[in-house]
């Protein structure tokens, strides 16, 4: 692989991370759902959008399937836990991630267990030239990129979004307002999954290759170091975020060619990095390296 192709790469995967720590920002850092199960609607969409389009769908198909059925998980979850302490959300939506990882293993005739799924179609591939397609998808990811930015930054700024951000700060206070809070952590919870689940399949139709591996819950530390390392609240402190883990994550593979030290010592030391990174930032960043800018309403 050269180094054009490398550094195609490493920005592909910023773009789709930076999707998924978006979907995450919304939930928590917007309307304060701590979702410690963000990693199942990435996986929903990853599966269903690589399945459809093995069927015969087109791309763009899979990828609003893929929306569409993790938006469809978020929801059925979100009935039964918005009523919860914030403590048992999280631990409620940890389980949740678990339950679709497990799913994935144990049903073969569906997702061919741990074996994964293997030769998922690319959209163009065989039209675009082989030197060029790394760069033509780049350009999808950032399309989608570009889309779910705009569209967070317009439901954060729009009355909606204000609701949410009281929900956040307190459940109490959008009650005394007259806000149905219950209903507005359904809605989160729904849209901030859609885009978990269009990450997914672009994640899919990029890599080719998918299996539970892929969606362990080390996936959702690390969307959640993005988030906290960004900025709470912060769109565009999610996509700095993204872009800054992916590049420590992938770059540190490199270390073994040059520190005595074995690929599962480096991927152990890498893990412990990205922890001591994030308790820097909450020591002396607290707000991420991109603070949420809080509008000041005077009476």
């Amino acid at each position: 692989m050269g180094i054009v192709n490398i550094l195609l790469y490493f920005a592909t995967m910023m773009g789709i991370y930076a999707i998924l720590a978006l979907s995450l920002n919304f939930h928590y850092g917007f309307s304060g759902l701590v979702n410690f199960g963000h990693v199942a609607f990435f996986a929903v969409g990853a599966y269903a959008s690589a399945l459809v389009t093995m069927m015969g769908a087109p791309f763009l198909v899979g990828v609003l399937l893929a929306g569409a059925l993790a938006g469809l998980l978020g929801f059925i979850v979100a009935l039964p836990t918005s009523k919860l302490s914030i403590h048992y959300w999280a631990i409620t939506t940890l389980g949740i991630g678990e339950i679709i990882r497990l799913i994935a293993v144990n049903e073969e005739w569906l997702t061919r267990g741990s074996f994964g799924i293997i030769g998922i179609p690319q959209p163009l591939h065989g039209v675009i030239p082989n030197g060029l397609y790394p760069l033509f998808y780049l350009c999808v990811v950032v399309a989608f990129l570009a889309l779910t930015y705009l569209v967070i930054r317009k439901l954060a700024d729009s009355p909606f979004g204000r609701v949410l951000k009281a929900v956040r700060e307190e459940d109490d206070l959008a009650l005394a307002m007259g806000k149905p809070v219950f209903y507005f952590k359904v809605e989160a919870m729904t849209v901030g999954a859609i885009f978990a689940g269009i990450a997914g399949a672009l994640f899919a139709h990029y890599i080719t290759y998918i299996s539970p591996l892929d969606f362990m819950p080390i996936v959702t530390f690390i969307i959640w170091a993005m988030v906290i390392v960004g900025g709470r609240g912060n769109a565009l402190g999610s996509v700095v975020g993204a872009v800054i883990i992916v590049v420590f994550f992938n770059s540190t593979r490199f270390l073994k060619d040059y520190l005595p030290l074995s690929g599962q010592t480096v991927a152990s030391l890498r893990m412990v990095a990205i922890g001591v990174l994030i308790i820097l930032v909450v020591l002396f960043m607290r707000g991420g390296l991109i603070k949420e800018k809080k509008r000041v309403y005077r009476v």
